[in-house]
């Protein structure tokens, strides 16, 4: 049996595990320690209940073998007492008097299993070479869901994912300002995410249990904006049958985000800046004004310093609004930004689609790379949303991609191909993209893909390597 049990030292543990055993037969202890000691691990012993207790309360113990019935206290009740003590160990009861009640019994305690006397030892050792196998798995769960954490830290800000130093200075800024009244200005293209950097704002602040009020300034007919924003009376106009509240009364001790600022029509922007002068709103058809506590971010995707210069929007609204800035970045000028947003928008669609999508195909990837992105992160949510519906595999591979997405990529791998005037040049960016394209319609499959392109498979070996083709 020795030479079995060398064999199996190597198998059950790399490192010293400490175990007690707990068992009122001293035969029983001397038998499991010599055994447990040749298979690698630190034994320490207990005669019952009462004893095992004193030595959890001062040592820690990665496994506890407890026998059932032992006089004093028996195993029952030192699972029970010692419950606390016993959160990171695994414990598995031994009896001769059990039965299967007894067995979930001590399960519902606390016990990992349980083994019935008298057993072989075989049974031992494959009952701890489970456990430790269960325990190496709780381990590998914890560092993997640190690990998510970290990249969850380092990567992502309220509901925006990032790694761009650009889009990392944006989500300082709004750190610094969360906690503050000061007036913001998100400037940015459509679709970059002016309204996820105010939410954001509006959340990591003291006010982020009172309203937020979004309101599309472009989205509104210029005639029912100034009641929206400001409410109005009874009587005001044909059809007010009863005071209504505005937008801005409603956000009183929270934040108000005004959207497509650069929308709102010249008279509402008079109103606008009494607002943000006096903390006073006047509704329509009221002869008295209110004073309301509101924290006031707008957004555009104009620039208004320019509109301002043409005479299309208020210079003095403008400097009001522009107390402090955040610029957002289009997707095009951070690349780096796209393969977090591609395995996030992934993850989002996976959820809400019931898909199984692991990751996009390095030649799905370099054709996204190149667009040029007019619709930014919006727009790219979309062509993901897309390719997750239409995908068969669990990958996204590149004809999931929108067909005029992927004649665009083609037009430009063609305009490249051509530059210049060298044939062996031509020839090689040629090979380089019908192997790619190849490599790609056999998931990687080298031999199938040498066949298809009908040279050998050293060859193609070769032109991979040439080409630092990636599939």
């Amino acid at each position: 049996m020795s030479e079995t049990l060398g064999e199996e030292k190597q198998v059950v543990t790399s490192s010293a595990k400490r175990m007690l055993i707990v068992d009122d037969e001293k035969n029983m202890r001397h038998m499991l320690t010599s055994m447990l000691g040749t298979l690698g691990y630190v034994v320490d012993t207990a005669a019952d209940g009462t004893d095992a207790l004193k030595m959890v309360n001062h040592s820690q113990y990665d496994f506890i073998l407890c026998d059932l019935k032992m006089p004093n206290m028996d195993g029952m009740a030192f699972l029970e007492a010692a419950r606390e003590k016993l959160l990171d160990t695994t414990v598995i009861m031994m009896s001769a008097y059990g039965t299967i009640d007894t067995a979930v019994e001590a399960m519902k305690r606390g016990a990992y299993d349980y083994i019935s006397k008298p057993f072989k030892t075989d049974e031992v050792f494959l009952t701890l070479k489970k456990a430790e196998e269960r325990e190496n798995l709780k381990k590998e769960n914890v560092r993997l869901k640190k690990r998510i954490r970290k990249i969850e830290h380092d990567y992502s800000f309220a509901e925006m994912v990032a790694t761009s130093r650009s889009m990392k200075d944006v989500f300082e800024l709004v750190r610094k300002v969360a906690g503050h009244k000061t007036t913001v200005l998100i400037s940015g293209e459509s679709g970059t995410g002016k309204e996820l950097v105010a939410r954001s704002i509006h959340e990591m602040g003291d006010r982020s249990d009172k309203p937020l009020v979004t309101v599309n300034c472009g989205g509104i007919p210029e005639t029912l904006l100034e009641s929206e924003l400001f409410g109005y009376k009874k009587g005001a106009f044909t059809g007010a049958d009863r005071d209504k509240k505005g937008l801005f009364e409603e956000a009183d001790a929270g934040t108000i985000f005004l959207d497509e600022i650069g929308e709102m029509p010249q008279p509402l922007q008079v109103k606008l800046l009494r607002v943000l002068q006096g903390d006073e709103i006047r509704s329509v058809g009221d002869s008295k004004t209110q004073k309301i506590d509101v924290r006031v971010i707008a957004a555009t995707s104009k620039n208004l310093k320019e509109e301002a210069a043409k005479g299309h929007f208020r210079e003095d609204l403008f400097y009001r609004l522009n107390v402090l800035q955040i610029s957002i970045p289009p997707l095009r000028e951070r690349p780096e930004d796209i393969p977090v947003l591609c395995q996030h928008f992934i993850n989002t669609f996976n959820s809400s689609l019931n898909k199984k999508i692991k990751s996009i195909t390095p030649a799905s990837m370099s054709i996204i790379r190149k667009h040029q992105w007019p619709g930014n992160v919006r727009e790219l949510e979309n062509i993901i949303e897309h390719a997750i519906v239409v995908a068969e595999g669990n990958r996204i591979l590149p004809e999931n991609l929108p067909p005029e997405f992927i004649s665009e990529s083609e037009k430009k791998d063609d305009n490249t191909m051509i530059e210049g005037n060298s044939l062996k040049d031509a020839q090689k960016a040629l090979e380089k993209k019908l192997i790619t394209k190849v490599l790609t319609e056999t998931g990687g499959n080298r031999t199938r893909a040498a066949k298809i392109l009908e040279i050998s498979h050293p060859s193609l070996l070769s032109k991979i390597k040439t080409y630092r083709i990636q599939i």
